[in-house]
């Protein structure tokens, strides 16, 4: 029964932070889109292969 004295406002500690975070997330917009991130992965943002640079004598260095 003690124990009860200890755990409760622990809990209710606990209920209190947790509501307070998902209040600030919401309010800082972490759930305002949430299908970008989705379709983020499918943009292609890698730059175009650059053709490798020739060397000075001109001659191919793949050949």
């Amino acid at each position: 029964m003690e124990s009860l004295y200890l755990l409760i406002p622990i809990a209710l500690l606990f209920c209190v932070i947790t509501i307070k975070l998902l209040l600030w997330a919401i309010n800082s917009g972490q759930y305002d889109d949430l299908d970008k991130e989705a379709w983020r992965i499918l943009a292609d943002d890698d730059p175009a292969p650059q053709k490798p640079a020739e060397r000075a004598d001109g001659k191919d260095p793949n050949a």
